[in-house]
């Protein structure tokens, strides 16, 4: 635009435009898809962290029983 002396011609634009667009909707949709990977590692996570804590306070439990 600053060579043309203020006139751009709509095709260049419009290229750019598209670049610009389509780029992002990439970006969007990685983005979307590492989001939805995270929060099912984090769901796993906490899964399995319940477990040792479940599996925890039972053993704790059953060392505390009078004999």
């Amino acid at each position: 635009m600053a060579t043309s002396g203020g006139q751009a011609e709509m095709g260049s634009l419009a290229a750019g435009i598209y670049t610009a667009m389509t780029t992002t909707v990439a970006g969007l949709i990685v983005g979307i898809i590492a989001y939805i990977g995270y929060n099912h590692l984090v769901n796993r996570t906490d899964k399995v962290v319940h477990k040792m804590e479940a599996n925890a306070v039972e053993f704790l439990d059953l060392l505390n029983e009078p004999l």
